[in-house]
């Protein structure tokens, strides 16, 4: 019984955790394009962006982390036999980029605070795909163990990983493009009027 406590636990905090990953790295997107904004709306929006950031980190994505782990050590307890399988070993350094991604997200958040990020929200697009290759590689681990097909597998999750790529890179250039016509409009309008 208790197997199926620390597993339902450990599924929940997987829920939070990636919630909050997903989410906090698209907060770090909008505070840095936040510098492109007039004032005041740049200081009120950084600021605005700085206190999200915080409370989901400190809040949300670090307590769902801690429950994923804990909840993990006693999913191990209940079954140590399994700490022998190479696909656990492979499933374990995953996590451990998981959890360091997700410091490294607070390391971000402490730049972004300061004024000091040099990543641009292009970038950080891209940073933001990391937790899906990585829970992705994680929970095909951890269905298929020892059965994980991966000569399908590996090829698909390249291809996913390229396919991320590839649309974000089109999404920016679309963005860019639409900035573009509306500051071209914007740059019209007087003219016009003149």
């Amino acid at each position: 019984m208790a197997y199926l406590w620390f597993k339902a636990f450990h599924l929940i905090g997987i829920v939070v955790w990636f919630a909050g990953l997903f989410y906090l790295v698209r907060l770090f997107i909008y505070h840095v394009e936040a510098n492109q904004e007039p004032e005041p709306a740049k200081t009120i929006l950084k600021n605005q962006y700085q206190i999200m950031e915080k409370r989901l980190y400190n809040i949300i994505t670090t307590p769902g982390m801690l429950v994923t782990v804990a909840m993990a050590i006693g999913l191990l307890s209940t079954e140590p036999e399994v700490l022998k399988q190479g696909w656990l070993h492979i499933k374990l350094l995953f996590v451990s980029l998981l959890v360091a991604y997700h410091y490294y997200c607070s390391r971000l958040m402490k730049q972004l605070a300061a004024d000091e990020c040099r990543w641009s929200g292009q970038q950080l697009r891209a940073l933001n795909e990391a937790p899906t290759v990585m829970l992705l590689v994680i929970v095909l681990l951890a269905v298929f163990k020892n059965n994980l097909p991966t000569d399908i597998t590996v090829w698909g999750v390249f291809g996913l990983i390229i396919l991320m790529a590839v649309t974000i890179q089109l999404y920016a250039k679309k963005r860019r493009r639409d900035k573009e016509k509306l500051m071209g409009q914007i740059g019209q309008v007087p003219q016009e009027q003149n």
